[in-house]
């Protein structure tokens, strides 16, 4: 279920950015030296886009391939602890 969220979360980014940057998929797929069938089926939850893709789409639009990634929250066990602590103080 991860892989599935992690995909739409690329696809939506991908839409997102093309939009802000007002580009039609035509246009992104010429900057990203994809073809526009493609891009029109990674936006179409069709095909998964590889490392490379993302990169190639991410400086088509002059941003950083990080924005395709959601970072996961990984907490140490004293953030939980303190988190806890918080919690407990509360009731």
């Amino acid at each position: 279920m991860e892989e599935k969220k992690q995909l739409l979360f690329v696809i939506d980014r991908i839409r997102k950015l093309r939009g802000e940057k007002g580009m039609s998929q035509m246009e992104l797929s010429n900057r990203a030296n994809l073809s526009q069938s493609f891009l029109a089926s990674i936006e179409a939850g069709k095909k998964q886009p590889s490392v490379l893709t993302i990169i190639k789409i991410a400086n088509a639009l002059e941003v950083s391939p990080k924005l395709f990634f959601q970072e996961s929250e990984t907490k140490t066990k004293q953030q939980i602890k303190d988190e806890i602590a918080n919690l407990l103080e509360l009731l």
